[in-house]
C-alpha cells in the first residue's frame, strides 16, 4: 500500500519534468497545463516529502529528480540576473494591457498612461467601441502616433507611442490579431514593436492556431525588436522559450518577478499563471518591471522599463 502511495504521487511529475525539458510539447491538455509548472515544481516537493515519510527510497530518487528539474526551470524567474547587458543608450518604457473585449476602465489606463509615461503602450482586445473612449479621455495627447485595428471581438490590437510610428505586416492566425509598428526612436534608430495575441488554448482544436500565431513573431537580431502583450504562454511553452532562444530577453525574469501571475485578474485566488510578457531585444537591458491592475479586464496589465543600446 505504501508503496502503491508513493508511486502515485510521484508518477505524475516525473512525467511533467520529462516532458517539460524533452523539446517536445504535446497538444490539448498539455499546452494549458503546462502553465501551471511552478505550481507542479512545488508540488513535487510534497511528492519527495511523501515519499520520504513512507521510507520508499526508488520513489524518493525520482520524486527528487522531478523537484530538481522543475525547480531549476522555475526558480531562475524570482532570482534577477542584473537586466542584461549594461546598456548606455536611452531609456524604453513599455506598458501593455489586455482590454478584455474592450471592457476596460479607460479612464484608469489613461490614468496609467500619465503615471507611468510610457514610450510605447501596447494593446489587445481592442474594439471599435474601446477605441473610441480611450480616445475620447485624451490617449491621442499623451500617445500622439498609433497603428490601431479595432476588431469586434477578441481580435482587435493597437499600438500607441510617444514617437513616430510606421504600420508593419500584421500577423493575424484565427480570430486574433498582432499589430505590428516599427518605432522612429530619436536616439535608438529603428524599432520594430508587436502586440502579442495569438490564438488562445484553452480546447481542443486551438492550438495549431496559438502555435502559428507564436512562430510568425518576428526572430530576434537585425534591427532591435520589441514583443509585449498578451503571449496565452508561460516561460514553460516551448513557442516561447524558442523565441527567447532567438534573441529576446523577458523582462520580468530579468527583474526577478517572472512568477507574478498576470492571468486571470480577481479570480482563482493565489493560483494565478503568467501569461502577460514584455519579451526585449537581448541587446536592451533591462532596470523595472511591474505588474498593475486594470478594472474592467481579466488580465494585469505590465510595464517595463528598457535600457537601449
Amino acid at each position: 500500500m505504501r508503496t502503491w502511495m508513493s508511486w502515485a504521487a510521484v508518477t505524475p511529475f516525473a512525467v511533467w519534468a520529462a516532458i517539460r525539458w524533452s523539446g517536445f510539447e504535446p497538444d490539448w491538455p498539455w499546452v494549458p497545463a503546462v502553465a501551471f509548472t511552478p505550481y507542479a515544481a512545488a508540488a513535487a516537493v510534497l511528492a519527495l516529502g511523501l515519499a520520504l515519510l513512507l521510507r520508499r527510497r526508488a520513489a524518493a530518487l525520482v520524486a527528487l529528480a522531478a523537484a530538481v528539474a522543475l525547480g531549476v526551470a522555475v526558480l531562475p524567474r524570482a532570482l534577477p540576473d542584473g537586466g542584461g547587458p549594461a546598456a548606455k543608450g536611452p531609456e524604453l518604457r513599455v506598458l501593455a494591457a489586455n482590454l478584455m473585449v474592450g471592457e476596460a476602465d479607460p479612464a484608469r489606463l489613461v490614468e496609467l498612461v500619465e503615471e507611468l509615461k510610457p514610450d510605447v503602450l501596447a494593446l489587445q482586445e481592442l474594439t471599435p467601441k474601446a477605441l473610441s473612449r480611450l480616445e475620447g479621455e485624451g490617449l491621442r495627447d499623451l500617445l500622439p502616433h498609433a497603428v490601431t485595428r479595432p476588431l469586434p471581438g477578441v481580435g482587435g490590437s493597437a499600438v500607441y507611442a510617444r514617437h513616430p510610428l510606421t504600420p508593419g505586416q500584421a500577423i493575424q492566425y484565427g480570430p486574433f490579431g498582432q499589430a505590428r509598428a516599427f518605432l522612429a526612436h530619436p536616439h535608438a534608430g529603428r524599432i520594430e514593436v508587436v502586440s502579442v495575441h495569438p490564438c488562445a488554448p484553452r480546447r481542443h482544436g486551438r492550438a495549431p492556431c496559438w502555435r502559428q500565431g507564436l512562430e510568425a513573431l518576428p526572430r530576434g537580431g537585425g534591427p532591435l525588436r520589441l514583443l509585449a502583450g498578451d503571449f496565452n504562454a508561460t516561460l514553460d511553452h516551448l513557442p516561447v522559450r524558442d523565441l527567447l532562444a532567438d534573441g529576446y530577453r523577458d523582462a520580468a525574469d530579468a527583474a526577478g518577478r517572472g512568477l507574478r501571475a498576470t492571468w486571470p485578474q480577481g479570480g482563482w485566488g493565489p493560483f494565478g499563471v503568467t501569461i502577460d510578457h514584455v519579451l526585449a531585444d537581448e541587446r536592451m537591458g533591462v532596470t523595472d518591471f511591474r505588474v498593475l491592475s486594470l478594472g474592467g479586464t481579466d488580465h494585469r496589465p505590465v510595464f517595463a522599463t528598457l535600457r537601449l543600446p
